[in-house]
């Protein structure tokens, strides 16, 4: 206990050195008619801003600009949070072109080509953030809080994704010292985020200019607006386009895949795509087995694409970890990557088997991502929720070993979860999550559910250990409410991860369960913040608040239940 009090000191001491340099500059810099109450109102502005951060001395450093300026708003140092994260993202992109690794080491080499697209990737979201909060139309950042913090998390995600794909250390390492400023940014920005409504409250009276949207700026489109109809959507929204989940047989596609054409791939109808389109583009794909691996890049914006339903329109796939040596994020049948990207009436599967350990059937980081009437099938990691606002509904998911994982923020609404047997010697554990910031959004919900064995684990499913789920990481967040049960849901309901201690700090709730599996008088103690919620605890969780559905679900036309 000395010790950390020590060290809080220290660092305290750091902070305070820095903003001490600051108003030496203020002093300096300054016109003679200055007053000392700017530089008291800069210090105030600092110190308050980088109270929740964890890397005090880099937030201090990081606003020195704005602090400067002593007629800076509040604005315009969260402005200046987000660009000098962009800017040490940009040069840890360059560093990646420093770590050579041969092509004879397929793993890693693959694993140096996923950090170059997942900054990139981050560095697009950190930009979307700063048109955002110099947007035209925002007279106030409160109503935007949630999906800048959302969006900060992703960054974040897609980072953590990027060091988490090495396996060996000598090219680990030199990617981790080459991110090392950006993430200790992204970390402060990220608890900074989660802050906001406090920083507001406190400084009430800063008024926000408006900054106009530059011209290349798409956080409009990607975003939505603050303007709402009579229906309950942004104004923006096509007619047609309002009941899209509702009535897709009536709808005419831009592209329609099947095995007579004019698409004989999904990938061919993907590349039809329009440079610069704008609105839905719809894709149909009729009814068959599709073997291609899909990935809707980040330029695809606001794909629609549906089947003829589960089981019907299939899209496969084999690759897999342990028998091809390939990265997790690398096995997935079908990534999402471009924002808005809906599904509806499809089937994700991976047919690697339990043989190839992790292999993805489904994957994807796309903000705002929606899938209806799908199904999951795979065995370990079937279902990647990699980053971002993701909602599943009326959905199958199939598996056994951390199924359902990822660092994004989910709910998992009326859905079957159906658990597989294992490998020899396995247990299967339903959830995984990877929130690793406390602060940060992220996690998982899964609401009114049913989670039961399939017809060939039912006979075993007492012999076979079945858990909820286990922390992936330290924050790990997965609320299971308002879901019915199996007997087969072992009654200590979460597995430890083997060599962490990710129980002492991880959130497993619960709420309104039903079935046998449901009771909570058994769960291990060594969860030591399990937690069976009230009813008003539980519905911070529901997908109008978890996932900021209130603001973007109504506009997919999904029949999404938003509250308890």
């Amino acid at each position: 206990m000395f010790g950390k009090i020590v060290g809080s000191l220290v660092s305290l001491l750091l902070v305070v050195g820095v903003i001490a340099g600051v108003v030496v500059v203020l002093k300096s810099n300054n016109h003679e008619d200055d007053s000392q109450s700017s530089v008291s109102s800069s210090m105030k502005m600092v110190t308050t801003i980088c109270e929740p951060t964890t890397y005090k001395e880099v937030c201090a450093k990081t606003l020195e600009p704005a602090a400067k300026n002593s007629s800076a708003t509040l604005k315009d140092y969260i402005l200046t949070v987000v660009e000098a994260t962009l800017n040490e993202l940009n040069k840890s992109l360059e560093a990646t072109g420093k770590i050579k690794v041969d092509k004879s080491d397929q793993y890693n080499f693959m694993a140096v080509d996923n950090c170059k697209e997942l900054l990139d990737d981050s560095i697009q979201t950190l930009q979307a953030s700063f048109s955002m909060v110099g947007d035209s139309e925002l007279h106030t950042l409160k109503d935007r809080a949630h999906e800048l913090l959302s969006w900060m998390t992703g960054v974040w995600a897609l980072e953590s994704s990027c060091l988490d794909q090495f396996e060996k250390e000598e090219y680990k390492t030199p990617m981790t010292n080459g991110m090392l400023n950006a993430t200790q940014l992204t970390h402060n920005a990220v608890n900074i985020m989660a802050d906001l409504e406090t920083l507001l409250k406190a400084f009430t009276t800063v008024q926000i200019p408006q900054i106009p949207q530059t011209k290349n700026s798409t956080s409009r489109r990607l975003m939505g607006t603050n303007k709402i109809d009579d229906e309950g959507f942004p104004t923006w929204v096509p007619a047609a386009d309002r009941r899209l989940l509702w009535r897709a047989a009536n709808i005419r596609p831009h592209a329609v895949v099947s095995k007579a054409g004019p698409f004989r791939t999904i990938n061919q109808a993907l590349a039809s795509y329009p440079k610069n389109h704008r609105g839905r583009f719809i894709i149909y794909v009729k009814a068959g087995v599709y073997d291609e691996q899909v990935i809707v890049d980040k330029n695809m914006l606001d794909v629609f694409m549906y089947g003829d339903g589960m089981g019907k329109t299939i899209v496969t796939g084999r690759k897999n970890f342990a028998k091809m040596k390939i990265g997790t994020m690398n096995t997935a049948t079908f990534a999402a990557v471009g924002a808005g990207f809906i599904a509806q009436g499809m089937t994700f599967r991976n047919e690697a088997g339990v043989e190839g350990h992790q292999a993805v059937a489904f994957r994807s980081q796309a903000d705002r991502t929606v899938m209806f009437d799908c199904s999951f099938e795979g065995n370990q990691d079937t279902l990647y929720y990699q980053a971002h606002r993701q909602f599943y509904k009326n959905c199958h998911i199939y598996g056994t070993l951390d199924f359902i994982f990822g660092m994004g923020d989910v709910v998992i609404q009326d859905s079957q979860i159906i658990v597989r047997r294992p490998g020899p010697g396995q247990s299967n554990t339903v959830t995984a999550d990877g929130k690793s910031i406390q602060r940060s959004s992220g996690g998982l919900v899964l609401q009114n559910c049913v989670i039961v064995p399939d017809r060939f684990l039912f006979p075993l499913r007492f012999q076979i250990a079945t858990y909820l789920g286990r922390p992936w990481k330290a924050y790990a967040l997965t609320v299971t409410m308002q879901s019915e049960l199996g007997d087969f849901i072992r009654p200590e309901g979460y597995m430890l991860w083997q060599g962490e201690n990710n129980q002492k700090t991880c959130e497993m709730y619960e709420f309104a369960n039903r079935g046998p599996g449901a009771r909570t008088d058994r769960r291990d103690k060594a969860f030591s913040r399990f937690k069976v919620l009230s009813a008003p605890e539980a519905a911070r969780f529901a997908p109008g608040v978890f996932i900021d559905g209130n603001s973007w679900l109504r506009q997919t036309g999904v029949p999404a239940k938003l509250t308890l």
